[in-house]
């Protein structure tokens, strides 16, 4: 296995790592933001406030996403499976 395949392949884990965890992440990111600028106009400061907030609105992203996430994954292992006999050559 070269040391270019290796990097391809990582290259390959990584980018699909960054688009799997992107929509609950940035759904997680607006929703505190969001929560932020709320609490700072009324001058509430509760810790827990955000959290139920972002929970919800982290698994509507999940629920929503969720069957483009899967596929994804499932792309990305099925070319990783189809690979392994090139890798191993």
């Amino acid at each position: 296995m070269s040391p270019e395949a290796v990097i391809s392949l990582i290259q390959q884990a990584l980018q699909t790592l960054v688009l799997v965890s992107a929509p609950p992440l940035l759904t997680a990111l607006l929703v505190g933001l969001l929560v932020s600028v709320f609490q700072a106009a009324t001058q509430i400061n509760e810790m827990t406030l955000s959290f139920i907030p972002k929970l919800l609105a982290v698994f509507v992203s999940l629920v929503l996403a969720g069957s483009w996430m899967l596929s994804t994954m499932v792309d990305f292992t099925q070319r990783l499976y189809g690979a392994i006999p090139q890798l191993a050559g």
